[in-house]
């Protein structure tokens, strides 16, 4: 698969793991999240899947995530490294949480599907506590 092609598909299944509607939803984080995925979170904690997607379930606050600047590297044969940028927006606009985010995705064989092995969030340099109202 062409490395553009790919990259937008990525980009997209990334996103997927943005949106209140599959958060909530077992099955789809199931299907995304590869058996073996790990997490560092931007606290520096590390999570294995069954804590994401129970995590995930509970949340109660949905704050609009937004993200940009993604680049995709592949490492290997059915597996690639993306990268990006990250805010959340609350109800009035304000910006918090920017984080600078990596994925490793891997083709699952059996299925024909990309999933998530690893997710790192790292505070972005600038976000301590840092609060921009919308423009």
């Amino acid at each position: 698969m062409e490395l553009d092609i790919l990259t937008q598909r990525l980009i997209t299944l990334e996103r997927k793991l943005h949106q209140p509607g599959i958060r909530s939803d077992a099955s789809m984080l199931e299907d995304l999240l590869h058996p073996a995925f790990t997490e560092i979170g931007r606290s520096g904690k590390v999570y294995v899947r069954q804590e994401v997607i129970e995590s995930l379930l509970q949340e109660t606050e949905r704050l609009e995530i937004v993200a940009s600047n993604f680049k995709c590297s592949l490492l290997e044969d059915r597996v690639t490294l993306l990268t990006y940028e990250s805010f959340t927006r609350d109800h009035v606009g304000n910006v918090t949480r920017q984080t600078l985010r990596s994925s490793i995705w891997k083709l699952n064989e059996k299925s024909g599907r990309w999933q998530m092995r690893f997710h790192q969030g790292t505070p972005a340099a600038n976000s301590k506590g840092l609060i921009i109202p919308k423009s």
